[in-house]
């Protein structure tokens, strides 16, 4: 259990359907799926807990991540942006956040407290305007916005080929370990078409059996 929040995760109803179509489709999630048939993506449905862990978790292992946000998360009363607005910035530094991330999660914090994000408008936008309403906050940029899409929003079909995961996944699975470019990665991916969310994150579970939910 996270310090500071207890959250109800909830898987996206489309799941079971693309496990079939992927199994049929890709002979590696053929076989990587029964791995992990119990466990699937799961979002906590904060928004703005979210977009917090994906700026923590900027280049560094998830393992870092989690670390950094466990000390971070027991600083304010609740995860809200008025309370880590309240939050002192030595104190958010000691819990292990750089200085240019705690002026992100500050940022962040601003645009939704002041309301400047059009929330409610997201369920009927399409995943390029989410991406490009998000990445006019400061440190958010395409891989953000896309990890996003997937752990909040659960949008399907979402390829995030900055994702160095994916790209180490798609290389151990698929080349026997040799090194991919992006356009090796879209190429194996064409295949998980309209699907692509969750093949990423069988991918991610072949590297860590362990989920990550945003």
């Amino acid at each position: 259990m996270e310090p500071a929040t207890r959250t109800v995760l909830v898987k996206p109803d489309f799941w079971d359907e693309a496990c079939k179509h992927l199994m049929k489709k890709d002979r590696v999630m053929k076989r990587l799926i029964p791995q992990f048939k119990d466990a699937a993506l799961e979002s906590r449905g904060d928004a703005f807990v979210t977009l917090a862990r994906s700026i923590v978790g900027q280049q560094i292992s998830v393992k870092a991540a989690q670390t950094v946000w466990d000390r971070f998360a027991l600083l304010p009363k609740g995860m809200t942006p008025s309370n880590v607005l309240r939050l002192k910035v030595d104190d958010m530094r000691a819990a292990g956040l750089s200085a240019r991330k705690v002026e992100y999660l500050v940022d962040l914090a601003l645009h939704f407290d002041d309301q400047r994000l059009r929330v409610d408008a997201w369920e009927g936008l399409g995943d390029e305007d989410i991406i490009g309403e998000l990445v006019a906050i400061r440190g958010i940029g395409r891989w953000t916005a896309e990890m996003f899409l997937i752990f909040h929003l659960m949008r399907p079909n979402v390829l995030p080929l900055d994702d160095v995961g994916l790209i180490n996944g798609i290389s151990r699975n698929y080349f026997s370990g040799e090194l991919v470019s992006r356009s090796d990665a879209r190429e194996v991916a064409a295949a998980w078409a309209p699907y692509c969310s969750v093949a990423t994150w069988y991918i991610w579970r072949s590297l860590d059996p362990v989920p990550v939910a945003y």
